[in-house]
């Protein structure tokens, strides 16, 4: 009997000495891996940082380039009425592209979502305008059709291809994600931007009062709005000639 208990004992302890080992073994791996993926997480923020800056550096770089042209351009025009011209119709070519940054008067329009009262909390992380960014698309159609020469929208400039749609939880402009408050700033006749907006029941006055947004519209003596900064690709559209 005593040698049949210390079989069991000794089975015991090797049991449990087994599940020790087991456990330290698993947590050991566990930190490895969580080690590596912290390596490897870091090694891809690094990554990310390095073709930020390389980035920023080429688009320095290339803001160079076209200020030295703009120079050569404007230097070579002064030498003939005719190469004077053509720049200034490239000028003009350039700002419809949205290929340069422009100012002018204008307006800025500020849209903030609704202040919420303390039982409304739990819906705290709900965005109204986003949700309902139609508001953007038809704020940007009236403007335009008040005379708008340009207009940005939290610092992307609208083009005819610019989208303005809802993906997942942020509000792509021109393929940007962005988030409230919309900052949206227009170039053209101060009072008669202001007055297509504010009109009575016109799309300041919806947002206010069918979506409780909070809307300031602002004239301004100098709006200045960026050029846009990506490449346009034409796949489908190509120059008709007779």
């Amino acid at each position: 009997m005593n040698k049949k208990n210390r079989i069991i004992t000794i089975f015991g302890m090797t049991f449990l000495i087994g599940v020790v080992l087991s456990a330290q073994i698993g947590a050991q791996n566990s930190g490895q891996r969580g080690l590596v993926l912290i390596t490897q997480t870091q090694m891809y923020k690094e990554e990310l940082q390095k073709v930020q800056e390389e980035k920023e550096s080429a688009g320095k770089q290339l803001l160079e380039c076209e200020s030295r042209i703009d120079e050569i351009e404007k230097d070579e025009a002064g030498k003939s009425a005719y190469l004077k011209s053509l720049v200034e119709d490239v000028d003009k070519y350039k700002i419809d592209a949205a290929l340069t940054d422009v100012k002018g008067p204008g307006i800025k329009i500020t849209i903030m979502d609704p202040v919420l009262l303390e039982e409304n909390l739990l819906e705290k992380d709900e965005s109204i305008i986003m949700s309902n960014c139609d508001l953007l698309i038809s704020l940007v159609n009236k403007l335009k059709s008040a005379g708008a020469e340009a207009i940005s929208i939290n610092g992307q400039r609208i083009l005819a291809t610019t989208e303005i749609i809802f993906v997942g939880d942020n509000v792509n402009i021109n393929t940007v994600p962005t988030a409230p408050p919309y900052l949206i700033k227009a170039i053209g006749d101060p009072d008669a931007l202001e007055y297509a907006l504010t009109i009575r029941y016109g799309i300041a006055e919806l947002m206010r009062q069918s979506y409780s947004l909070q809307v300031t519209v602002e004239k301004q003596e100098e709006v200045t709005i960026p050029r846009y900064n990506r490449i346009i690709n034409f796949r489908y559209a190509k120059p008709a000639k007779d």
